[in-house]
């Protein structure tokens, strides 16, 4: 037996509670891991709190990422007492996920842990920290470096935002960070920012073509914001999009694309590649200052997590949460 917590759902009625589970009932996969770490995202709050059709089938353990040891494996690539880490691949949504004491996933789901990272780093930069390492990565894979100009960081005090904003910093770019919350702007400005946008700015309807702005754009929300953005930026700029958070439409034009030649480039990390995947946790072991990253952690018990889901999707948390599921690592 072990504790999770358990998202269920009767007779039209969803459930959430932290409750004693049988290994018996865990999925099929190749190997099992004893988690240590797990964080809980916006993902994770949306299916805590069934405000959005997240979970796919009933009864599901959320967490779409964790951090651990194998405590068992038919597969020959990992050995009891590996350290692993999982994110995505619809893990708490069609797969139990981890904000469980045990997970079992095929063994193509896990990378190993990188150095210098223990479990509970792992999990302060989680998939919302790697998902900005596969954004940081698209922008220079399109050619924007430091040199083309300041970059943009929309929800620039959230999970992405934040460590976007701290590995464009660590490079050597000019940061521009937006938020709904300047009252964050000490915190932003101490992991590199060099600029504070009010979200209300670039959140109402513009015009097809704004005057240039940005060499390159991290976008979290999608929908207005998105298509202001595409229509203030500089000639051949890039926008790496990777979340919705201000809804799934894009009221914009093509100008910004046939006129100015930008690039919009989608950021998925729930199925990348094992490849893309491991590129961006080396840029992160390499580039992202531990110091940083503990500014950006709270940590919450696995308990706390269905209270707080609510705070998390009203915008009023910092940083990244990591969840306290086995033994501290």
């Amino acid at each position: 037996m072990f504790r999770g917590l358990l998202i269920d759902k009767q007779d039209g009625r969803q459930t959430a509670e932290v409750r004693m589970l049988d290994e018996a009932s865990l999925p099929e996969g190749e190997v099992t891991v004893r988690v240590a770490w797990s964080t809980l995202n916006y993902k994770d709050a949306l299916a805590i709190t069934g405000r959005s059709p997240v979970v796919r089938k009933f009864p599901m353990v959320p967490g779409i990422d964790f951090a651990g040891a194998v405590e068992s494996s038919t597969d020959p690539a990992y050995r009891p007492g590996d350290a692993v880490v999982l994110n995505g691949w619809g893990v708490g949504e069609g797969h139990w996920g981890g904000l469980a004491e045990l997970a079992r996933v095929p063994a193509r789901f896990l990378i190993p842990l990188q150095a210098p990272f223990t479990p509970r780093q792992a999990m302060g930069i989680g998939t919302a920290g790697y998902t900005a390492a596969l954004c940081v990565l698209a922008l220079e894979r399109h050619g924007i470096t430091p040199d083309k100009g300041p970059v943009v960081v929309t929800g620039a005090a959230g999970g992405v935002g934040s460590v976007a904003v701290a590995l464009l910093a660590k490079a050597g770019y000019e940061v521009a960070a937006v938020t709904g919350r300047v009252q964050e702007a000490d915190f932003l400005t101490g992991l590199g920012a060099r600029h504070i946008i009010d979200r209300a700015e670039i959140s109402q309807p513009g015009r097809p073509l704004e005057k240039e702005r940005w060499a390159g754009a991290i976008d979290v929300a999608g929908g207005q914001v998105l298509a202001n953005l595409c229509a203030a930026m500089r000639y051949r700029g890039v926008v790496a999009a990777c979340g919705l958070a201000a809804g799934m439409g894009f009221p914009a034009t093509v100008a910004p694309f046939i006129l100015r030649g930008v690039t919009l480039a989608g950021i998925d990390s729930v199925m990348a590649p094992t490849p893309d995947r491991l590129q961006a946790w080396q840029r992160l072991a390499a580039d992202l200052d531990i110091a940083v990253l503990e500014k950006l952690m709270h940590e919450i018990s696995l308990d706390d997590a269905i209270a707080i889901a609510p705070d998390l999707l009203a915008g009023q948390v910092r940083g990244r949460l990591v969840v306290r599921v086995g033994a501290s690592q």
